[in-house]
């Protein structure tokens, strides 16, 4: 008997559409065993497009909403997991949107999504199901993603949000979140909660939390390398130390850095790791069985 199949296609958007949208992801697993997936907290703003069974989201990443079954949605910032059904076959895309570009893409502000997971019909109406159908009818991975740069460049609502805050987000992504926010502000010219405010008006989110965020995604990937132990990666990640890690892992993650090892890492596909320091490498369709 054949073992579990994974099918994976990464591509990056046509450039025009490269600073609103980070890469494309294809997905077709099957065989894998049925459980719940934890959708960790990203720098990313996520679409998701099952071409299968619709998704199942069992647990929101607020308190608010409930539990829904989707074919498309998109995730927005967050700082806690969203908690998915895992079946044994998927088959579907992610686009990894930036929340400096998601007023562009999608035509909806990152503050108005953030920690919420919506419909894309709820942003988009019919051109969603239009969408859906397009991408359904598809055969191939390349046609796939053309149909994603035809749909998002055909619909561009150019937005230009404050240079401050693009260059703030840019700096805590190149240093992983390590810059602290009084010396963001101070580097600006604002008061630091000035600075605060303006950033979660075009982030979603406070610079706090964003730096929590890039801090986590890098030490995701550094753990899931397996090239240092939990509390080097501590250190290197900028946590005061193994516990404190630890801490941050059971707020965003929803366990503890060895259980995430031993219940998510094994179903994870690279391009769903953030903390790369250069997001544009091994951008190649790959399958294994």
């Amino acid at each position: 008997m054949s073992g579990p199949i994974a099918e994976t296609a990464v591509r990056l958007p046509v450039p025009m559409l490269r600073p609103f949208i980070t890469r494309y992801a294809g997905f077709r697993v099957s065989g894998f065993p049925s459980g719940v997936h934890f959708g960790l907290p990203s720098s990313d703003i996520s679409l998701i497009i099952s071409l299968g069974h619709p998704i199942d989201v069992v647990q929101m990443p607020n308190c608010v909403q409930r539990p829904l079954t989707l074919t498309a949605f998109v995730s927005g910032l967050q700082h806690r997991p969203a908690i998915v059904r895992q079946h044994s076959n998927a088959f579907g895309l992610h686009v990894f949107i930036k929340p400096l570009g998601v007023q562009t893409i999608l035509r909806v502000a990152s503050k108005e999504i953030s920690s919420l997971v919506l419909s894309l019909s709820d942003i988009w109406g019919n051109r969603a199901e239009g969408l859906i159908e397009r991408l359904v009818g598809a055969h191939t991975w390349d046609q796939r993603f053309a149909i994603l740069d035809r749909a998002f460049a055909s619909k561009l609502n150019l937005f230009s949000p404050q240079p401050e805050i693009c260059w703030a987000w840019e700096r805590l992504a190149k240093s992983h979140g390590s810059v602290p926010v009084g010396q963001l502000a101070g580097e600006i010219g604002y008061s630091r909660r000035y600075f605060s405010e303006r950033f979660r008006d075009t982030i979603g989110v406070a610079p706090k939390t964003t730096a929590r965020v890039f801090r986590f995604e890098r030490a995701c990937r550094l753990i899931a390398e397996r090239r240092l132990g939990l509390a080097h990666v501590a250190t290197e990640c900028g946590y005061y130390d193994q516990a404190h890690l630890t801490r941050e892992w059971y707020a965003l993650a929803g366990s503890s850095p060895k259980a995430w090892l031993t219940r998510e890492l094994p179903f994870l596909q690279d391009y769903e790791l953030g903390g790369r320091d250069n997001e544009s490498h091994d951008l190649q369709s790959r399958k294994s069985e």
